[in-house]
């Protein structure tokens, strides 16, 4: 999740502090349009797995204990709910 957490910041130069597991991404415009296909593959690199576009939702993004849960598996939600 660190790596998540970092890319974000990176992305997002502005932003200071922690981000919370529970705050939406999208909604923060913390991850745009633009972005969103980098996102996803920072999310397949980390995992080691290909996310196939016809299986998850936009809520699979929204925060980071969704994606946490949903791409890194139980590891990453402990992570998220660190931050």
């Amino acid at each position: 999740m660190e790596q998540v957490v970092a890319w974000l910041h990176e992305k997002n130069p502005g932003l200071e502090g922690p981000i919370a597991a529970d705050e939406d991404l999208i909604e923060a415009r913390l991850i745009d349009s633009m972005d969103f296909l980098e996102f996803i593959d920072l999310l397949e690199e980390i995992s080691g797995a290909t996310i196939d576009l016809q299986e998850v939702t936009i809520d699979d993004f929204r925060t980071l204990a969704r994606v946490g849960e949903r791409f890194l598996g139980s590891a990453g939600l402990a992570e998220a709910g660190a931050e």
